[in-house]
């Protein structure tokens, strides 16, 4: 072994003869560990999980009564309709967070210096959308208990709801490789602000969310019914009232699947053009 190499290999292996970690190994280590930086910091800023909570807190007390009397959806409940379309936007709304993060960091160096580590590189966005994750887990449990307070309910059986969480969740960690993207594409944190912003509005309003498609003009039903959030939306509605969503629980998961490949497979290559 040259000299070379035990000037690399030493601040990485420790001990004499250590093997250096390598392959999913090492970017689940060097992940995991950038995750528990982002956790570690949640406690020192609380105002953070507290607008998170606040604002859907805001639309459910909106939607169920104020507009509740008068939109008029299949079933005729409304709170029991519009409640998994704000799940849906809780979790889609806590991933804001994952763009201005990730260029907060850059703009302060905080990734230049992370880059000069001997570590998994991808492993600083891997980590940011874990702990994300993780903040929307809370988020969600607390929505759950002000859809109970409001008199909304779980109809169908436990696993119906802890599959329709999971879908949920599952599709919340698949937007935050979007913002991802957007966090290492922009120049600024106002413009990720604004940038992670802009495109959630109209997922989650030109959906069946907050009224019925079918109530809509045919062009916009038409864009409705193919946004991926309505059929989240409804297959998350379906398995908390007991119903059997048929084949959108497997669409839901092929767009599930099919953004998180796709953004974070750009994300993470803009990431390393932009910070090398």
């Amino acid at each position: 072994m040259s000299s070379a190499d035990v000037t690399i290999r030493a601040p990485l292996g420790g001990a004499a003869g250590r093997d250096v970690p390598s392959g999913a190994v090492w970017m689940w280590r060097d992940s995991w560990t950038e995750a528990l930086r982002h956790l570690r910091a949640m406690p020192r800023s609380p105002e953070i999980l507290v607008f998170s909570t606040i604002q859907p807190i805001m639309f459910v007390l909106l939607f169920v009564y104020v507009f509740g009397e008068s939109v008029v959806v299949p079933g005729g409940d409304y709170t029991q309709y519009v409640m998994a379309g704000i799940f849906a936007q809780t979790v889609v709304f806590g991933t804001a967070w994952t763009s201005v993060g990730i260029a907060e960091d850059m703009s302060k160096g905080i990734i230049d210096r992370l880059r000069s580590l001997p570590m998994f590189q991808p492993a600083v966005l891997i980590g940011r959308s874990i702990s994300d994750l993780v903040r929307n887990v809370f988020t969600f449990a607390v929505m759950v208990a002000v859809a109970f307070a409001v008199g909304w309910s779980i109809e169908g059986s436990i696993a119906e709801a802890v599959l329709a969480t999971f879908v949920l969740l599952a599709f919340g960690y698949a937007l935050v490789w979007i913002q991802a993207f957007v966090g290492v594409s922009v120049s600024s944190v106002e413009a990720a602000n604004s940038a992670g912003f802009i495109w959630m509005f109209p997922m989650t309003f030109i959906s069946s969310a907050f009224v019925d498609p079918s109530r809509m003009p045919d062009w916009l039903e038409a864009v409705a019914n193919a946004n991926p959030f309505s059929i989240v939306t409804d297959v998350t509605r379906d398995l908390y009232d007991g119903v059997d969503p048929g084949s959108d629980l497997w669409v839901a998961f092929a767009w599930i699947v099919g953004i998180t490949a796709v953004f974070a497979a750009l994300a993470i290559r803009r990431f390393r053009r932009t910070t090398r």
